[in-house]
């Protein structure tokens, strides 16, 4: 579940449980709406916790100029 999809439960689920105040028989949309907001919530949980990429690019330079050793390294986060 992407960000997008995630923001979009949230916000449906917030519209059916504060609202919507419709009887359908069978069904109660504050609940749904709750249940909405919880996977919604659980989705942006796991978005940032679990599936960011945590890719690391380094790169190490040295020199063995006589005179001076330069030793350079770069570490980027993506």
């Amino acid at each position: 579940m992407r960000l997008g999809t995630s923001s979009f439960l949230l916000a449906l689920g917030a519209i059916l449980a504060f609202a919507v105040h419709v009887d359908v028989s069978g069904l109660d949309l504050t609940v749904v709406g709750w249940i909405l907001m919880a996977v919604g919530a659980l989705g942006l949980v796991l978005e940032f916790a679990l599936f960011q990429p945590r890719r690391r690019a380094s790169t190490t330079v040295t020199t063995t100029d006589p005179a001076h050793t330069v030793q350079q390294r770069t570490t980027r986060e993506y």
